[in-house]
């Protein structure tokens, strides 16, 4: 018989259990007791219940996920696998979700699963999609005999009458719901669709509990056109709601965010053209302005323009420097009648034309005004009104009194 070694036996008994189909995913509930996390960010902890123990470890990437952890009493649900720590040979609960036992096993499902898709990033605000404005194929996943699907079809027709809409079948409640949501889903994927709808009536949580299935959040996550959920009523949210494009309350109202109103678009498109056709004549009317402004300035400032004007106003300056002169010729004429009968005045030959002379002394040339300037001998010019005279001294005689 061969012996096998602890470790051997340990390493054996962790490989049964972690492939067993039972314990490798199992929801536990029971009490928290003496709960504790390390630096490492790993949490230890026991739970309990009136029969048995049972030693659970919760690591740092999984606790990390929590928004608030258990403390000692609590009455928690647990999701996880069983495992053996080897080294000691100890049965351990490997837990990666945990939650209030008040929630109930469905809800503390829909956490487990929501808290581990959103470390995913399949919730991401920034990876959704708008819808086309307008669509022209829509893809609906639904169940043929669905009230829903006649509602949605009822609100497509009177909306946009248009569109055309392919209906991929399936079973949205019971066993094969979720693998029958997930098979629709992508035989839609290769067609020709602008947006697909997933949908379904209101129910219960259990009714509406495929929704919530990993598969088919992860079908939705790969559409490769937006999608719009419209599964249950207005309060019902499911995991599919949070990983869409979109998320309607409603069936119809998801139909109603497909398609546009053609009343509301022709609307929308007569005041866009009126309201672009006022912009064009605001902005013709505005460049006419400017076209006429900028040729009156081109014209202003054209050459010729400009010769004009300098030409217009050498003529005008021509006209009154000619005035000018005339007037300057005017005065100067008018000063020199002036200045001539002045000079006529003042002229010794007008007082030589009265019977006066004028005596100068030949030899020195100065005018004589007195008998005593000269003595007998000397000889003197005398100038008349016509000619001179030459004389000489011959006596001086004494002045009259």
């Amino acid at each position: 018989m061969h012996a096998l070694g602890v470790a051997q036996l340990n390493s054996y008994l962790r490989e049964i259990l972690e492939t067993d189909e039972i314990v490798r995913n199992i929801w536990v509930a029971g009490e928290v007791s003496e709960f504790r996390r390390y630096a490492s960010g790993h949490c230890y902890f026991t739970l309990k219940d009136e029969g048995a123990t049972i030693r659970g470890v919760m690591w740092r990437s999984s606790a990390d996920r929590h928004t608030s952890l258990p403390q000692i009493g609590d009455a928690v649900l647990a999701h996880g696998k069983i495992s053996i720590y080897e080294i000691r040979g100890e049965l351990q609960f490997v837990v990666d979700s945990i939650v209030p036992a008040g929630v109930g096993l469905l809800n503390a499902r829909f956490e487990e699963l929501k808290i581990r898709l959103a470390v995913e990033g399949l919730f991401r605000p920034e990876r959704k999609r708008p819808l086309p404005v307008l669509p022209r194929r829509i893809g609906i996943v639904t169940s043929p005999q669905a009230a829903a699907l006649q509602d949605m079809l009822n609100v497509m027709r009177r909306r946009c009458p248009l569109v055309e809409v392919l209906i991929s079948p399936c079973v949205v409640q019971g066993d094969r719901a979720s693998d029958s949501i997930v098979e629709a889903l992508y035989a839609l994927y290769p067609l020709d669709v602008d947006i697909i709808i997933l949908a379904r009536g209101g129910g219960s949580i259990e009714d509406l509990w495929c929704f919530n299935d990993e598969a088919v959040a992860r079908a939705v996550f790969a559409s490769p056109v937006p999608l719009i959920t419209g599964v249950g009523h207005e309060t019902d949210t499911t995991i599919v709601d949070l990983v869409a494009d979109l998320r309607a309350p409603t069936p119809s109202v998801a139909a109603e965010l497909a398609v546009p109103d053609l009343t509301e678009l022709d609307a929308q498109v007569s005041d866009s053209r009126a309201r672009l056709r006022l912009a064009v004549n605001d902005d013709l009317a505005a460049r006419r302005a400017i076209i006429q402004m900028t040729t009156r300035r081109i014209e202003q400032a054209a050459p010729l323009r400009r010769v004009d004007r300098n030409r217009q106003r050498i003529d005008d300056l021509a006209r009154r420097l000619s005035i000018q002169a005339s007037r300057i010729s005017e005065l100067r004429r008018t000063q020199l009648r002036g200045l001539s009968a002045q000079l006529a005045a003042l002229s010794p030959y007008a007082t030589l034309a009265r019977g006066y002379a004028v005596v100068r002394h030949v030899t020195s040339g100065h005018v004589l005004t007195s008998s005593d300037q000269v003595a007998p001998g000397d000889r003197l010019r005398i100038t008349l009104r016509q000619g001179d005279l030459l004389a000489d001294v011959v006596t001086h005689l004494p002045e009259e009194s």
